[in-house]
C-alpha cells in the first residue's frame, strides 16, 4: 500500500522544539505496544503507514531500550523519518484533550447513588457487511439481535428510561447522572468504592448510533458561546440547569458500555484500544481507519500550553481512537487521571500541525 500523498517528507529540523522533548518519555509509552504487537498485530491504516515495517524498530525497542534522553532521540530517528500530515480541507489539524475520571461509586444502587454504568447486553452483536441487513445505516457498527434478524440497538434516551431494566447489567451506582455521561465520554474511570475498593472501567461496546456532543447542543440552542464550551462550562450549565439534563443528553444518541478491569499500576492510565495501558502527556488517540496504531506523532501546537510547560511541542504515540477523532490530523491528547487532569483535558481544543514518524523503508520505497 503506497503513502497517502497527505504525507509529505520532512525532516527533523522541521520539527519546531524536537530537540528539547523528552524522548525518553515517549520511547515509555512505545515500548509498552511493541510487547503487545507479538501477541496480536495492529492493522494497516488507509494513510498507508504499514505496521509490517515497525518490525525492526520494535524488536530493538524490547531488547535495548535507551536508558537516556539522547539515546531516546537516536532511536526515533535511527527507525523513523518525519512527514507532516495534511489536514482535509481548510480547517488545519486539532487537538482535544481527554482524562480518566477518578469517580466514588456504589456497589449497589442507594437513595444518593441512583445512576448505573451498565455492562454489555447479551443481545448486543457486532455488525458489519457480512450480517448487515439490507436498509441497516452502515455507520452502526452494533446492533440487536432479534427473532426476526439484527435491527438498531436502543439508543441513550431509551436505555435511560429502562429498556435494560431487570437485566443485572449494572456494574456501579453513581450519585450524579452527569459524571456517568462523562464516563461514557471518556471511555474509562477509575471507582473509588463505598466498599474500600478501587476499581477500573473500561470501554467494552457501544449502543452504535452516532455521537451528537452536548457542547455542540448547547450552541445550537444560545446557551454557551462556542468559545466558552468547554468541560468545565458544559458541567457548569448542568448544574444550573437540572431540570434539562435529559433534554440535552438525550439528543446524543450513542450510549457505551463497559466492562471491570483490574487497576495494574495506579500510575498509568486504562488500557485503550491499542491494548495497552495510556501514558499521561504521551498517548493520543488517533483516527484509526486513518491510521496506524503505534504511530509515534511530533505535536505542534502553540497555542497550547495547559499541560504547562509552554507551548505544546511532544512527541506521541498513537495508542486509542475515539468515535470522535476522525479525519489525518486529528488527535486527542490523553492528561492523565483524576480532578486535575480533567482541568487539562476539558480546556483542550487547539489548532495543531502533525507530523507521524514512519519507518525509514516506507519512504525509502516511496522514493524508489
Amino acid at each position: 500500500m503506497p503513502l497517502s500523498p497527505l504525507l509529505s517528507a520532512r525532516s527533523y529540523d522541521d520539527l519546531p522544539g524536537w530537540a528539547d522533548d523528552d524522548h525518553l518519555a515517549a520511547f515509555e509509552a512505545f515500548r509498552r505496544s511493541a510487547f503487545h504487537v507479538p501477541v496480536k498485530p495492529y492493522r494497516t491504516g488507509a494513510l498507508g503507514i504499514d505496521f509490517t515495517a515497525f518490525h525492526q524498530a520494535y524488536e530493538v525497542a524490547r531488547a535495548k531500550p535507551p536508558t537516556d534522553r539522547a539515546a531516546a532521540r537516536a532511536f526515533f530517528e535511527n527507525h523513523f523519518a518525519p512527514v507532516h500530515v495534511a489536514a482535509e480541507g481548510d480547517g488545519g489539524g486539532l487537538v482535544t484533550g481527554f482524562y480518566e475520571p477518578v469517580v466514588e461509586a456504589s456497589p449497589v444502587r442507594t437513595e444518593t447513588h441512583r445512576w448505573p454504568l451498565l455492562a454489555r447486553p447479551v443481545d448486543l452483536i457486532d455488525i458489519d457487511d457480512t450480517n448487515r441487513p439490507a436498509g441497516m445505516d452502515p455507520y452502526l457498527a452494533f446492533a440487536r439481535q432479534t427473532a426476526a434478524g439484527p435491527v438498531e440497538y436502543h439508543d441513550r434516551g431509551t436505555i435511560e428510561r429502562g429498556a435494560l431494566a431487570g437485566q443485572g447489567l449494572e456494574i456501579a451506582w453513581f450519585a450524579d447522572k452527569v459524571d456517568v455521561f462523562f464516563i461514557h465520554v471518556q471511555g474509562a474511570a477509575r471507582l473509588n468504592m463505598t466498599d474500600g475498593r478501587q476499581l477500573r472501567v473500561t470501554y467494552a461496546a457501544k449502543s452504535g448510533q452516532r455521537f451528537t456532543g452536548p457542547g455542540r447542543v448547547l450552541i445550537d440552542a444560545g446557551e454557551i458561546p462556542f468559545e466558552k464550551v468547554t468541560m468545565q462550562s458544559i458541567r457548569a450549565w448542568f448544574k444550573a440547569h437540572p431540570e434539562r439534563v435529559d433534554e440535552i443528553l438525550w439528543q446524543n444518541r450513542s450510549f457505551i458500555f463497559f466492562r471491570i478491569a483490574a487497576v495494574d499500576d495506579a500510575g498509568l492510565g486504562p488500557v485503550a484500544a491499542a491494548k495497552v495501558p495510556l501514558s499521561a502527556g504521551r498517548s493520543v488517540a488517533v483516527d484509526r481507519l486513518l491510521h496506524t496504531f503505534g504511530t509515534p506523532f511530533y505535536i505542534d501546537a502553540p497555542t497550547l500550553t495547559a499541560f504547562g510547560d509552554g507551548p505544546f511541542r511532544r512527541l506521541m504515540i498513537a495508542q486509542d481512537t475515539g468515535s470522535a477523532i476522525t479525519g489525518p490530523a486529528r488527535g486527542d491528547l490523553f492528561a492523565g487521571s483524576g480532578d486535575a487532569a480533567g482541568e487539562i483535558a476539558g480546556v483542550v481544543r487547539n489548532q495543531a500541525d502533525f507530523y507521524a514518524l514512519v519507518p525509514r523503508a516506507l519512504l525509502d520505497g516511496a522514493a524508489g
